[in-house]
């Protein structure tokens, strides 16, 4: 059989899944802000049953890592490490701006998203998956003033997820690890003034 590669994303507010099978992809994407968590196995059991295909098909799984949603992202993650793990397969994690850049064409591309706060998360591309410099999170006014002249700029926060199916196919898992790429750091701090002491003997 080909290679067979599972694709999922959940950093958005949609359930979007992928079945990569030699060069034919089939997908399942449902609009959805909660109950991801629920829906995403039966999913994935629709997509494999009706393209013929089981579990021990697989030949890899891909994931995005965000940024977004803080629970999306997570659902996600598990889902594809739990399968990668139980299934003794690579899990290729994909950072969801690179993911984005893949529908462009070989031009200059600037990826920004709304981050919430007058913040963006951007980052610049010369092509699909072809990134200059890491990804950011900036004040909104600044992320647009760093858009070149005549480049072509992404807003949406839904990747097409027979593209990223596509890139992951190749990707080489040790440069693409499973771990989420948040970019902002966690809104929870630690409440320093009920820290208990550690007491040294």
């Amino acid at each position: 059989m080909p290679t067979a590669l599972l694709a999922i994303d959940t950093a958005a507010p949609r359930l979007q899944l992928a079945l990569l099978v030699g060069d034919l992809a089939d997908t399942l994407v449902e609009d959805m802000a909660q109950g991801q968590a629920e829906r995403i196995f039966p999913a994935i059991d629709e997509l494999l049953a009706r393209n013929g295909t089981t579990y021990a098909d697989l030949t890899r799984i891909a994931v995005t890592t965000g940024p977004g949603s803080f629970t999306g992202l997570r659902i996600g993650l598990s889902a594809a490490r739990g399968l990668g793990l139980a299934l003794s397969l690579p899990v290729i994690g994909v950072p969801s701006l690179l993911a984005l850049s893949l529908v462009t064409r070989c031009d200059a591309t600037a990826v920004l998203l709304d981050a919430r706060r007058d913040e963006a998360y951007f980052q610049l591309f010369s092509g699909p998956a072809i990134p200059i410099g890491v990804p950011a999170i900036l004040p909104m006014d600044e992320a647009r003033r760093r858009i070149p002249s005549g480049t072509e700029t992404l807003t949406s926060p839904l990747v097409d997820i027979a593209a990223l199916a596509r890139f992951a196919a190749t990707a080489d898992p040790a440069n693409f690890p499973p771990e989420a790429a948040y970019i902002r750091d966690a809104d929870a701090k630690p409440q320093e003034k009920f820290r208990v002491a550690r007491v040294t003997s």
